[in-house]
């Protein structure tokens, strides 16, 4: 409120005994801050409605607002983007810089930038909803589409959805930035997520389905073989965790789910099933090889793949919904097809 301000050709009087004194910015009394902020648009307040800020606290640390100002100017910061919420910080800021540049440096320019609300709504918030970059790789994110996802919150360009780093960059000028909070939305991020996973190369993508395996306790040492499963599966997934949960039946017993087995491992099936089971036993271990065992036992049995192949999906896989069955079954190795073909 200006008490400690000495009148004009006045000084203050010592300082008391034992008394610590703060240090504070002599704000100018009249005139106007002003600068276009490059998301509200021009923001205008008057000086007399700020009071002399705190910049060196007793013990001979400095304030935030005084320190973020010096940093600025030595590091010859030419743009300054933040949260709407350091908008009231905005005009000392400038002020402190002008105070301390006398011209020297031009005054950067400031964004500030809404909020960013959770799914259900609320703010997100260091103590709301916080979660790390590593939760996000554990849970099977890329860092491309975790930069996508995050870029494309509160920024556009176009219609664009989908842009790689290189074009973030060559893009992004400071415009076209939401004056409204974004909200975070899971189920958009997981579709960004599934692009990339589908144009990621199949051998990156199996050593890191082969981490998420290794963090069950899965072994999964064959690389050659997870990399054959990733190119069949990704298609099908939207997380590393996602493949990860389709590589694992190559890797480990499955146990089929009781209602499964009673809906389509029928006492009609299982001649069917013994006849594939013996055809598979000698057939060239392939996709070609395995398609025409089951194309002969379909004929011999006079059914059609839709009556045959989830039965085969379930005792093999433990699901009723897989990709291609010749070229799912040509991953696994010939021993474990037959064993899981005898399940009573």
């Amino acid at each position: 409120d200006g008490r400690w301000r000495p009148a004009p050709g006045k000084r203050l009087p010592p300082v008391p005994d034992g008394v610590v004194p703060v240090i504070r910015f002599a704000n100018p009394p009249d005139g106007t801050v002003a600068w276009d902020d490059l998301v509200k648009g021009p923001i205008r307040i008057h000086n007399e409605e700020i009071d002399d800020l705190v910049i060196v606290r007793p013990d001979g640390v400095p304030t935030y607002n005084f320190a973020v100002v010096v940093d600025d100017l030595d590091m010859a910061i030419t743009h300054v983007f933040r949260g709407d919420e350091h908008i009231n910080n905005t005009p000392w800021q400038i002020n402190i810089f002008n105070a301390i540049a006398q011209g020297a440096a031009p005054l950067p320019l400031y964004g500030h930038c809404p909020i960013i609300l959770g799914d259900d709504g609320l703010k997100l918030s260091k103590r709301r909803g916080a979660v790390s970059v590593t939760a996000y790789r554990d849970a099977g994110y890329l860092p491309e589409a975790l930069l996508n996802y995050l870029a494309r919150l509160g920024w556009s360009h176009g219609d664009d959805e989908l842009f790689s780093a290189q074009q973030m960059v060559q893009w992004f000028d400071g415009t076209h930035l939401a004056k409204s909070p974004a909200q975070w939305d899971p189920a958009k991020l997981a579709w960004v997520n599934a692009h990339y996973i589908k144009a990621a190369d199949d051998t990156r993508l199996a050593g890191l389905a082969q981490e998420q395996l290794a963090r069950r306790g899965v072994p999964a040492a064959d690389i050659g073989l997870l990399t054959r499963a990733v190119a069949l599966f990704k298609d099908r997934c939207s997380t590393v965790v996602e493949l990860a949960d389709w590589a694992e039946m190559l890797f480990v017993a499955v146990s089929p789910r009781p209602e499964d087995m009673a809906a389509h491992v029928t006492d009609d099936l299982r001649p069917a099933l013994a006849s594939l089971r013996a055809r598979l036993a000698t057939a060239d271990w392939s996709k070609a090889g395995i398609a025409a065992a089951l194309k002969d036992t379909l004929a011999e049995h006079k059914i059609k793949m839709p009556q045959l192949a989830p039965a085969l999906r379930v005792l093999v896989c433990g699901r009723a919904q897989t990709p291609s069955i010749d070229a799912l079954l040509s991953l696994f190795a010939r021993e474990a097809v037959l064993a899981r073909l005898a399940r009573p």
